[in-house]
């Protein structure tokens, strides 16, 4: 099922961003889906997804202990010139992400990861959930 949602487009973004993520060291202890699953947030936020469709994506996420920020991925203090970097991998020649409709360029991507980043800090803040250092911190 996953290779079909991938080739037609459903998870193209979440793919490519997970591919970007990878030139940052910081995330290569992560696993390939927790990676993905931040994508697939940033993805929404890339195709003007409603709000209400985001809010539901962020609440299953946050129901399974998946990454809703950066933070959740070793990036809590990624800077934005790298954040950049894994942005123009994301959207290299052969990337997944050009099956997206529209033009999609490394800076739609970055503005796509910081404003996923941002809604998933708001949502900890209001639920009173203090950040996480680390995502790993919580495994078993």
């Amino acid at each position: 099922m996953s290779g079909i949602g991938f080739e037609s487009a459903g998870l193209a973004a979440a793919h490519s961003i997970h591919n970007g993520l990878t030139v940052l060291a910081e995330t290569h202890s992560f696993y390939h889906g927790e990676k993905v699953a931040f994508g697939v947030l940033a993805g929404l936020q890339l195709t003007d997804a409603s709000t209400g469709e985001s809010a539901t994506v962020f609440s299953f996420c946050e129901d399974v202990d998946l990454p809703t920020t950066l933070a959740d991925v070793g990036l809590g203090n990624v800077d934005r010139e790298r954040l950049m970097d894994a942005a123009k991998k994301t959207c290299a020649p052969g990337q997944p992400i050009h099956h997206e409709a529209g033009l999609i360029t490394p800076e739609k991507v970055f503005n796509a990861m910081i404003a996923a980043d941002a809604i998933g800090r708001g949502r900890k803040s209001v639920e009173g959930t203090p950040e996480r250092e680390s995502f790993r911190v919580r495994r078993i």
